[in-house]
């Protein structure tokens, strides 16, 4: 399996350093800055060969040239945002196959927070990047696309085994427990895991990956056709489309 190491910078993102063992090859996504992820390589003895971004926002292609003028890495990243990629060498899209040493990524188109948005799933390793589509108990802010994108996108990664393990890049957990809570006071176990989170969080320790399982089950934005949840937003009946845009927008003024 994949050795993955989470690196967190800024005020709330993630790094991953992930290394194919067989081969190995070293990936970094979504790399924000560069000097801690070349730091935390050098200290583990590894060789970046590889940046993989999920979109273009600064906070995760921000030590892409850095990185690879000082490692000479490839660069793959979404085919339908290649323009807003710094460094770019390797365009993919929805169903490719990408190989990283001897392990494959499966590439999926998740538009929504932004246009060109996709996600990594490493099927033999249980482990999905999906930047800023998905978060534990979350998902990111509809910048660039419309609610019908956005719920089609988390659709496809519902979809996965529920043993996935969910890399998101930033650390939002408690306050989307918060919010989750208000739209779902009803699940018992969003209300037992929102205190699980409480725990860690009171410990500093990380909420990130989590499991898709605990997703499906959880988070609101995966929920948008559960008639429970729809009930809860005044939108019984309606279409999960309608109920998604819904919780989108009151997780946007809560």
């Amino acid at each position: 399996m994949l050795d993955i190491r989470q690196i967190p910078v800024l005020n709330d993102n993630y790094v991953y350093l992930v290394r194919e063992p067989s081969s190995g090859a070293v990936a970094v996504v979504d790399p924000a800055v560069p000097e801690p992820v070349m730091e935390e390589a050098d200290r583990l003895g590894w060789t970046i060969t590889h940046i993989l971004n999920t979109h273009h926002h600064g906070d995760h292609v921000g030590g892409n040239k850095k990185i690879k003028s000082a490692t000479g890495c490839t660069i793959v990243g979404p085919r339908a945002d290649a323009d807003r990629i710094p460094g770019i060498d390797v365009q993919v899209g929805d169903g490719d196959s990408y190989q990283f040493g001897d392990e494959a990524a499966t590439v999926f188109d998740v538009p929504g927070h932004t246009r060109g948005h996709i996600a990594f799933w490493f099927g033999a390793s249980n482990a999905l990047f999906c930047g800023d589509t998905l978060f534990a108990l979350g998902c990111g802010r509809m910048f660039e696309g419309n609610p019908e994108q956005f719920w089609t996108s988390l659709s496809k990664l519902r979809d996965l085994p529920d043993e996935t393990r969910v890399f998101c890049a930033h650390e939002y957990t408690q306050a989307n427990a918060r919010f989750a809570l208000s739209v779902d006071k009803g699940n018992q176990a969003l209300v037992e895991r929102s205190k699980q989170i409480d725990a860690a969080r009171s410990r500093n320790e990380p909420t990130v990956p989590s499991l898709l399982g605990e997703e499906k089950t959880t988070n609101p934005f995966l929920r948008a056709d559960n008639p429970v949840l729809a009930a809860n937003v005044g939108l019984a009946g309606r279409d999960p489309v309608t109920v998604f845009a819904e919780v989108r927008a009151r997780k946007d003024s809560f």
